[in-house]
């Protein structure tokens, strides 16, 4: 009865949901990313714990040297890679938590970003950087979306 009151079975049953977005994003390869990130995947529904575990994916170690991304992958993994976290940055589902992991995001690969630019002629460290600035907006919408239902009730 107490852990009904205090909500404490809710709880576990989003963490067994969390740990299994996290177990599949685990296995995804990067087309499959953009795809879960599009809703265009039937198996799993786009929610923010995804969108989440996507961008720790992108940002984890592979071992002690090598990250997700690499100088050394190919040109269009990497081209991939930042429009994934372009895509997830304009989501109707980004959170704080995506934001600052986008942030991460910048901070970890800025060295591999500048580098790409400068071989394509890009503008992904501009773009990912506003990118930030339209999901604060987004969530700032969400916010003050809730603020107006909250005073409704």
């Amino acid at each position: 009865m107490i852990s009904k009151i205090f909500g404490k079975k809710g709880k576990k049953g989003n963490e067994s949901a969390l740990s299994e977005i996290e177990q599949k994003v685990s296995q995804m390869k990067l087309s499959d990313m953009v795809l879960y990130i599009k809703g265009k995947n039937p198996a799993l529904e786009l929610s923010e714990e995804g969108l989440i575990a996507v961008l720790e994916r992108l940002q984890s170690k592979i071992n002690e040297k090598r990250y997700f991304l690499d100088k050394e992958d190919d040109d269009s993994k990497i081209k991939k890679a930042f429009d994934l976290v372009l895509l997830i940055a304009k989501n109707k589902k980004v959170t704080v938590k995506a934001v600052e992991l986008i942030a991460s995001f910048l901070k970890t690969y800025e060295h591999l970003i500048y580098e790409y630019d400068k071989k394509h002629k890009e503008i992904y460290q501009e773009r990912l950087t506003k990118s930030i600035d339209e999901a604060t907006v987004i969530i700032e919408a969400k916010v003050a979306l809730q603020n107006k239902m909250n005073m409704l009730d």
